[in-house]
């Protein structure tokens, strides 16, 4: 599929990436669709919290369209919406199931669901919690575009009946790349608290700076409780923008992964820290999880750790070459499969096999009919 198309997405926040890990993969897909020729509108719910905590680019904020309800969203933007090529629906959408349900009804293009959460999702859909989709309306989207994949595609497929395809989160790679200069870290984290996160990282990260008094280690997010019990090697830093992250990456000898229990559950739910780290050069070690070693090879582009005295052995002994060649394997594979272009790539050929189930007319943004595959 050549032809430039009117993409919407309605998803979480891209204005704003304070404690909300979407922004980061929304701004690298929007941007790789735009270098492609696409027209993309991004609609966020206009909330106090995101508007406190903009740190939008430049080059995206004529994207970023802000409604105050769903009344509004449907009275200013039903027109986008029933003429664009395609329309996606994200994650986490403030009154998501309402909007799933007027976007398939309104919409002439093709619908997607892009899950960021998917592990997340499923385990709310089991207990009839998610306030952002519902099953009904799994079927009824074109396309169930999931950060997992592996099996739980399986499980969408055959219980829900989804459309499911993998869509992994991916790196811009115009903006990761290594900066080749003295680390000030031995080991680093990035990552907004989460309860059933901090077991790894107290393992992974706050052990080994307990047991390693010159060692330099720093943690960097929000939300983190105020009775967390620090060592005092470790630099707590309360948040980064994007424009800071290849920084941070680059300011460590190596970068610490840890995943949600969900996520661990379900495996194959690479974080797009991953990916950003990588980029950047930067060697990563990482709790185990099912899938991992189709992402990037153990021992060879990522280092597994599963307790302290592996982090220590690495941190300590390891020599810069094999460290320097991690890092530069695991940058290669990401350039080769994992960057925004790739999924925007991915996402036109996903396109394409909607186009093999059903034919639909579409109109334009002029109002002018033109046949279009979807």
């Amino acid at each position: 599929m050549s032809e430039s198309l009117d993409i919407v997405i309605l998803g979480l926040s891209m204005r704003s990436s304070w404690g909300n890990g979407h922004a980061t993969t929304y701004r690298a897909l929007v941007r790789a669709l735009r270098r492609r020729g696409h027209r993309v509108s991004f609609l966020e719910r206009d909330v106090h919290w995101y508007a406190e905590n903009e740190d939008a680019p430049g080059d995206l904020e004529s994207c970023i369209e802000l409604y105050g309800s769903v009344a509004q969203l449907r009275e200013q933007h039903a027109d986008d919406v029933a003429h664009a090529d395609l329309v996606i629906v994200g994650s986490y959408v403030p009154d998501g199931i309402e909007i799933g349900e007027w976007v398939q009804h309104v919409a002439r293009g093709t619908t997607a669901f892009y899950d960021i959460d998917t592990p997340v999702t499923l385990a709310k859909l089991e207990r009839c919690k998610c306030d952002y989709l519902h099953p009904r309306l799994i079927a009824g989207y074109d396309l169930y575009l999931s950060f997992t994949g592996g099996p739980l595609l399986d499980t969408l497929r055959q219980r829900y009946g989804a459309h499911a395809l993998p869509f992994y989160c991916a790196v811009d790679a115009e903006r990761y790349a290594p900066a080749h200069v003295a680390p000030q870290y031995d080991l680093g984290y990035m990552g907004t608290y989460s309860a059933d996160r901090q077991p790894a990282l107290q393992s992974l990260l706050i052990e080994p700076a307990r047991e390693w008094h010159a060692g330099r280690f720093a943690v960097a997010g929000p939300q983190y409780p105020k009775d967390i019990d620090w060592p005092g090697n470790v630099r707590r830093i309360e948040h980064l923008g994007p424009d800071e992250h290849p920084r941070f990456y680059n300011a460590q000898r190596f970068t610490l992964n840890v995943t949600r229990a969900d996520m661990v559950q379900a495996g194959y739910s690479p974080s797009v820290r991953l990916f950003e780290a990588a980029a950047c050069g930067t060697p990563i070690i990482s709790d185990a999880w099912p899938g991992l070693e189709t992402i990037f090879e153990p021992g060879r582009e990522i280092l597994v750790a599963h307790d302290a005295r592996q982090v220590l052995y690495w941190l300590r002994d390891m020599p810069s070459r094999r460290r320097y060649a991690i890092g530069a394997a695991a940058r290669a594979r990401v350039l080769a499969e994992h960057t925004a272009d790739h999924r925007a790539q991915t996402l036109t050929r996903y396109l394409d096999r909607v186009a093999q189930r059903r034919v639909i007319p579409l109109y334009g943004r002029g109002g002018k009919r033109h046949d279009h595959v979807a």
